[in-house]
């Protein structure tokens, strides 16, 4: 791909991850069922954020974490996501320019504030996440850029945007005009729910517009209402070049090429933090794809990543991804 610009441009919601340490009683005073994820408004966002300790406050989001795993196994990437022009639509733009990643996505002047997470972090490793959306989800075609779009060699779409009518079209704007520029596009299905709500245009994107499809196992059964996971792979398969699909502990299939390949996960000592494994698989996998690798060394790579985020803390590599990828040998 050394004629675009991009390795990979990605595509999706744009949030700030507030992470903060908390005690038992800290979930307890404000009502929070630890462990668990939930949706929440821009005024408990912000008396939440008051109440919060000392915090690290990074971009996050499903597909900024796996453009961020990208950069640091050495790619060139830009990203695309909608924020507010408010305080923490500074800190998103500033945190994901820092990692080498382009974004030039126009703050929004009006509308929802910027979306943001605010993560607590209770001794024991447990995450408690409150998830405020915001500007995000109004992501619409006229966030698209051509120029950046065209200048990718693939174009990776995330399924937990695919939410309202603006941003569905958006997600088809950016696939037609990948494909005019000779791009390959990818897409995560990214949530069982979100699939389920929209399974109908998910069946048309991944049909008519998608390359390469990621999906867990329950997100790729979901989509084509199956119960095995043999039936839905070779659906999948149907309808896309490729289907990467994610089953946590017990590895990847990956089909396409007329062949189907199948890799373990990489062994880790202890789960630390399940969140974004399958982000920095897809990472790992795209940029093997960015290097001409064979599916089985890119989901090698997929696996190294995945096994690395889920060691500690956080949904973003720690060390070095290419570093790393070099001690094992799966890179020179």
């Amino acid at each position: 791909m050394a004629d675009k610009t991009y390795d990979v441009v990605g595509i999706g919601n744009a949030i700030v991850d507030i992470i903060s340490r908390c005690d038992e009683g800290f979930l307890t005073k404000h009502d929070l069922a630890k462990g668990f994820m939930r949706l929440i408004d821009a005024e408990e966002a912000a008396r939440l954020y008051e109440a919060m300790g000392p915090a690290i406050e990074r971009s996050g989001g499903s597909v900024a974490n796996s453009i961020a795993g990208l950069a640091s196994f050495g790619a060139k990437c830009g990203f695309v996501g909608r924020v507010a022009a408010d305080q923490f639509g500074g800190i998103f733009r500033h945190d994901i320019r820092s990692l080498g990643i382009a974004y030039d996505t126009e703050p929004a002047g009006d509308g929802a504030p910027t979306a943001r997470c605010l993560i607590l972090v209770t001794p024991d490793g447990e995450r408690t996440m409150n998830t405020f959306l915001g500007a995000s989800v109004d992501f619409a075609p006229d966030d698209i850029d051509k120029d950046v779009i065209g200048a990718a060699g693939i174009v990776y779409l995330e399924g937990y945007l695919f939410d309202k009518d603006a941003a569905k079209a958006a997600f088809r704007k950016a696939a037609k005009l990948a494909k005019k520029a000779g791009a390959k596009v990818a897409l995560t299905l990214s949530d069982p729910f979100c699939v389920d709500r929209h399974r109908a245009d998910f069946r048309k994107l991944v049909k008519e517009d998608a390359d390469i499809v990621f999906a867990n196992e329950k997100e790729i059964t979901t989509l084509y209402e199956v119960n095995s996971f043999d039936e839905a792979a070779d659906s999948a398969l149907q309808d896309c070049e490729m289907a990467v699909l994610t089953r946590s502990e017990a590895g990847s299939v990956i089909l396409g090429g007329g062949e189907t390949v199948e890799v373990a996960a990489d062994p880790v000592p202890k789960v630390v933090d399940a969140t974004g494994a399958g982000d920095l698989y897809a990472a790992g996998f795209l940029y093997g794809l960015t290097q001409n690798l064979p599916p089985e060394a890119c989901a090698r790579l997929g696996s190294l990543a995945a096994a690395e985020v889920i060691s500690h803390i956080g949904a973003r590599p720690e060390v070095p991804l290419r570093k790393l990828a070099a001690s094992r040998g799966l890179l020179d």
